[in-house]
Order: C-alpha cells, then structure tokens, then sequence
C-alpha cells in the first residue's frame, strides 16, 4: 500500500485539467480521476478523459453518470441554445448553472471516502468565459463548505480544495504542462467538437487554447474538423 498523499482530480479531457493531473503528480499525490457524464454535447471530451487519466497512471478513475439536461439553460446541456462563435458581454451560454458546485460537491465525498487530502480543480481566472465559478471567491467559498460540512472537517481534519491554474494564462497553463511532459493532443476543449473529437475551431473554448499555444511557441496539436 502506498504512503503517498491522496488526491481527487477532476478530469474533464480539456487542456486544463489534463495539466492539473500532471501537477498533482508532481507534488507526490496519488491520484483518483473523477469526471462526469452529465449530458454535454461535446461528449468527446469523456473519451479524451479516459484517455488522459489512463496516460497518467492514475490510481483510478471514475466517470458519475447524471443529467443535467431537464434544468438546461446552457448551449452546452440545451441542443436548442447555439454555441456562441464570438465573445458577447456578461456570463456566457456556455456557463452551466452550478456545475462546479455540483462536481466538486461528489468529489468531495468521494475524497472523504478515499481518506483524501486534497481535490484539484482546473479552474481559471485569467483566460476564462466569465464563469462566476472560475473565481478565486468561489474556491475560498467551496473550501469554508468543505471544512463545515465533511465529517473529515468536524473531527479537525481537511481536505484542501486546490486550484493551482487559477491566476495563471493560457500561455502560462501550457508551458507549465509542456515541461510536466503533458501530451495535449490527448485533450478536447472545443465546446462543440464532431463525434470524433474533430474542434470546430470558432468556439471560445477553441480560441484561448490556439491563442495559448500560439503565445507559447508551441505547436498545437488540435485536431480540427
């Protein structure tokens, strides 16, 4: 059995939390990729999950099924709401209501099944849509929920809710998992990919990722429709 630290990491498939894994790595953290089926249109990004964590040789990996499509109000979980191709004033419909809330709220209990000692969460507020879950404020929020309402919190115990992306660019983001040996080509972030994976290289999500690499000097290894 393994003295190491133990870790939940959200695993999307995308750029970020594709880095985030690696990082944790790093820092000598076991590692429990947890990711989520939740009705998203672009549904690719599980496989590139998959794909992701079992490069990484994470300790395992879970993917929660649930439904987020009945409550909508986001082009990512409503096939009638259009993906945006260029950048509108205010939240996004991209933004899907309380999804952080309610992922790191299952990773939560999961690490406090694990005996965990931290969650990672790729979360950004530098490069990011506007999401109001993105923020600094939020993280500092979930961490206040985290330490009242675990049972891991109340017998003195925490379990650290880490956002190690948070202040960094795109560009900053990149070069940091180049030099972790993080392979993007493994990774989906387009908001609205083809079955295959294939971006559609007009979506926001699209745009900061080629802006990233291109501001890195790095090659983008994108795969394009």
């Amino acid at each position: 059995m393994s003295n190491k630290p133990k870790a939940v990491i959200l695993v999307s498939g995308g750029l970020d939390s594709a880095t985030i894994l690696s990082m944790a790595l790093a820092q000598g953290y076991d590692c429990y990729a947890i990711s989520f089926d939740y009705g998203q249109r672009h549904r690719s990004e599980l496989e590139a999950a998959s794909r992701v964590a079992s490069r990484a040789g994470v300790v395992a990996h879970k993917t929660i099924n649930m439904d987020l499509t009945p409550i909508g109000g986001s082009a990512l979980t409503d096939p009638t709401i259009q993906v945006p191709t260029r950048p509108s004033p205010g939240i996004p419909v991209t933004y899907v209501p309380a999804r952080n809330t309610v992922f790191l709220s299952l990773a939560l209990g999961w690490a406090e099944v694990l005996g965990a000692e931290a969650i990672f969460i790729g979360v950004n507020a530098v490069d990011y849509s506007g999401y109001p879950d993105c923020r600094p404020e939020y993280i500092e929020a979930f961490q206040a929920l985290a330490n009242l309402a675990t049972r891991t919190g109340v017998e003195g115990g925490a379990i650290a809710v880490k956002a190690p992306l948070i202040d960094m660019s795109k560009e900053e983001i990149i070069r940091a998992g180049t030099r972790l040996g993080v392979d993007y080509g493994l990774t989906v972030s387009c908001y609205d990919p083809d079955a295959s994976g294939g971006a559609c290289g007009r979506c926001e999500a699209c745009r900061l990722r080629a802006e990233g690499f291109r501001d890195a000097s790095i090659p983008d290894p994108t795969r394009y429709r």
